[in-house]
């Protein structure tokens, strides 16, 4: 592995980023027209990276929020709101609509004009950062088009189909059309597939610095291109932009949605075809063995305080020095915000070591020692009573008890926690937040994790073959993926899972063992949201109500108590269009409900 030296040129244009309109009006002494870019590599290059700017992930935890993962402690946090009765088309914070429809604009800037951008006078670096700047152009438009469909997906009423969102595949100019209707959401689907296709015969599965003119690829090599030169356009230097791996894996996450209870009837892909997407990428993949854990990866050889890449990313940023994170999320008594309150009912969901459920008779679970014996992603996922963390290692009570206990349950509002327990994924376990001796560590956002690909690949797998058959020419079942995640986190590493085996016995028992594992490794990560979507599930469990834990003794007096009771609608499966844009545009129609 080597440390990451560069992600991105700078970003040189000077556009205005608010709506399709401010494209068109930027100040008088940053005007310039898309002619500009042909003449000028470095603008060229700014135009599409504009589009990497509005990336659409996030690094803490925001839909989450409004599931029965976790609360806020702000009141007047956005998704809180949202999640007890204020979703309405005019105050959606899921809303992907103006960033991703910009990042296209930008997006189809590139497509159009790449090949007409004076890269290089060298006729073969001419050629290839073309086929580079175009290849990660298709890459991001469509990226940008899944999770603008993603949010705003819906059936409408008096249409028999479902419906996407408007396909833009060229620049539009100030006097364009901007009343487009809304394609099917198959059309869009499509449109994904397309783009992914495209950009795969024009990039590298990853970005790595060639040395030998035999490595070269043979549609290069055939032109006479040498190492040195392809290394310059595809070299090492260009990690951190889409590349062939990213794209498989984002090909694996459209079909995985595409394939879902809410979308298959109408996106002509099914779980066969996803489980075929993920296999290809995990085909000969080791699962990470520490990847449950990736982001405290300090110290062993190729950690974050050397600044290398993880084993579990197939797609993050670069590695920077931060606190921002623990200044939202650390507990109130080591100057954090204490922001994200996982729940009871998340905590729940963590088995016992042996594997079984805590509501399953042969566990062992005791409630009055309710965190011994768990699955070891509990204490590495959420802070809960006793447990220490900080540069100072300290011990935060989340309980009632003790004086002056600012860390304690609805001590202080706004602060202290609101569920008894705070989170700790994510975090870097040693950052002093004190303001008068801050000190930042290296840390970096994970976009795309490896366990995620396993865990697309188990659940289409199960559904297309059962637990036993593996899908594709790989030696993963979704059964063997499952054993590997629970082995990993210390579940029966030394004797038969004798509960995931019962599991796999049938394809319904499978799936639950499947959603609850997606629902821990991937808690915190912005996934729940949209997975209780797409599955389908019963209305009641989008409104299930948020429960925490009342502790009035050290070691002792645990009660479950309700914390916050949900108010999701029966059309609220689907996120609406945004009221603005239905005002300005007839062609536009409206989700069902909203």
């Amino acid at each position: 592995m080597k440390t990451i030296k560069h992600i991105l040129p700078v970003v040189l244009m000077g556009v205005a980023l608010a709506s399709c309109e401010d494209l068109f009006e930027p100040a008088k002494d940053n005007l310039k027209d898309v002619s500009s870019m042909y003449g000028d590599a470095n603008y060229a290059q700014g135009i599409l990276g504009n589009a990497y700017i509005l990336l659409p992930y996030s690094n803490s935890p925001q839909t989450d929020l409004a599931t029965d993962d976790a609360v806020s402690n702000d009141q007047s946090n956005s998704y809180l709101q949202m999640a007890t009765g204020a979703w309405s088309a005019q105050n959606d914070p899921t809303s992907q609509w103006k960033n991703r429809l910009n990042a296209i604009q930008y997006v189809n800037i590139m497509v159009a004009n790449a090949d007409k951008v004076a890269w290089s006078t060298d006729e073969a670096l001419q050629r290839l950062f073309t086929d580079l700047f175009k290849g990660d152009a298709y890459g991001m438009r469509a990226l940008q088009l899944f999770y603008l469909l993603r949010a705003h997906a819906g059936m409408v009423d008096g249409v028999n189909e479902m419906m996407g969102v408007p396909i833009l595949r060229e620049f539009q100019e100030a006097d364009a059309d901007f009343n487009q209707p809304r394609a099917t959401f198959r059309a869009c689907i499509d449109s994904i597939m397309v783009d992914i296709d495209r950009a795969l015969e024009l990039l590298p599965y990853e970005y790595e610095d060639v040395t030998d003119d035999n490595a070269v690829p043979a549609k290069y090599k055939s032109l006479g291109i040498a190492a040195g030169k392809y290394t310059r356009a595809f070299g090492y230097h260009q990690k951190g932009k889409i590349n062939g791996m990213i794209l498989r894996a984002l090909r694996a996450q459209v079909a995985l949605f595409a394939a879902s209870p809410a979308y298959a009837q109408y996106s002509g892909i099914d779980w066969q075809k996803a489980a075929s997407y993920a296999a290809e990428l995990i085909d000969t993949k080791q699962m990470p063995a520490d990847g449950y854990k990736w982001f405290a990866n300090t110290t062993e050889i190729g950690g974050l305080n050397k600044g290398y890449n993880s084993t579990e990313s197939i797609w993050q940023t670069n590695v920077t020095e931060r606190h921002s994170l623990e200044g939202d999320h650390y507990p109130p008594s080591i100057n954090g915000l204490g922001r994200c309150n996982p729940s009871q009912n998340l905590v729940d969901a963590f088995p016992m070591a042996n594997g079984y459920p805590i509501s399953d008779s042969r566990s062992g679970y005791n409630p009055n020692s309710p965190y011994a014996g768990r699955d070891n992603r509990l204490a590495a996922y959420i802070l809960y009573d006793g447990q220490a963390i900080g540069s100072g290692n300290t011990t935060i009570i989340t309980g009632t008890y003790g004086d002056n206990n600012i860390n304690g349950l609805n001590y202080t509002v706004g602060y202290s926690t609101r569920t008894g327990y705070y989170m700790r994924k994510l975090l870097r376990p040693d950052v002093n937040l004190n303001p008068s001796n801050t000190t930042n560590q290296k840390s970096y956002d994970a976009r795309i994790r490896w366990t995620e690909m396993f865990l697309d690949y188990a659940e289409a797998a199960n559904e297309a073959a059962g637990p036993d058959v593996a899908v594709g020419s790989n030696r993963w079942t979704a059964k063997l993926v499952i054993k590997a995640l629970r082995e990993r986190a210390g579940i029966c590493p030394d004797g038969e899972d004798a509960y995931l085996n019962e599991c796999a016995q049938s394809k319904e028992k499978m799936r639950e063992l499947i959603r609850n594992e997606r629902r821990l490794e991937l808690c915190f990560e912005n996934h729940r949201f949209y997975d209780l979507r797409r599955w389908q599930v019963d209305l009641a469990k989008l409104n299930e109500t948020v429960k925490g834990a009342e502790i009035s003794a050290a070691d002792a007096g645990f009660k479950t108590i309700d914390v916050e009771t949900r108010n999701y609608k029966d059309y609220q499966y689907f996120g609406p269009i945004p009221y603005s844009e239905i005002l300005k545009y007839d062609a536009l129609q409206q989700n069902r409900g909203w």
